[in-house]
């Protein structure tokens, strides 16, 4: 069993406070079925998770660009704006669909409420 150390890690990611987070993060992929690349040699979780990293067998921007994107809570403006097209494509393909018979159906109730009040006036 190989020993992993710290140092061995920070030669890859500099700070110690993003290794702890990348590799948390790796930990939790690990944990939810992520294929490893190293052998585990029955290591934990975590500690295979900095093993890959010591070893450069995962990409670190990768990494940072998945976590930064879990953590997100609002997403870029071009997100929003396709989900808005897409939302508005939508609506008018459904109102395409709306017949004139389509509306009588829906909205007869209230047509013929509207007749009567006219024909009363």
């Amino acid at each position: 069993m190989a020993r992993v150390t710290i140092e061995d890690c920070t030669a890859i990611i500099p700070s110690r406070f993003e290794l702890v987070v990348l590799a948390a993060q790796r930990a939790k992929e690990i944990s939810s079925g992520a294929r490893i690349t190293v052998e585990r040699d029955n290591d934990k979780n975590p500690v295979v998770a900095l093993r890959e990293i010591a070893g450069g067998h995962l990409t670190i921007e990768g990494m940072r660009d998945i976590l930064v994107k879990k953590l997100q809570k609002r997403h870029s403006i071009e997100d929003h704006a396709q989900a808005d097209d897409l939302t508005h494509k939508e609506v008018a393909e459904e109102m395409s669909m709306l017949t004139e018979d389509d509306s009588e159906e829906i909205y007869g109730d209230e047509a013929d409420i509207e007749e009567e009040l006219e024909e009363k006036e």
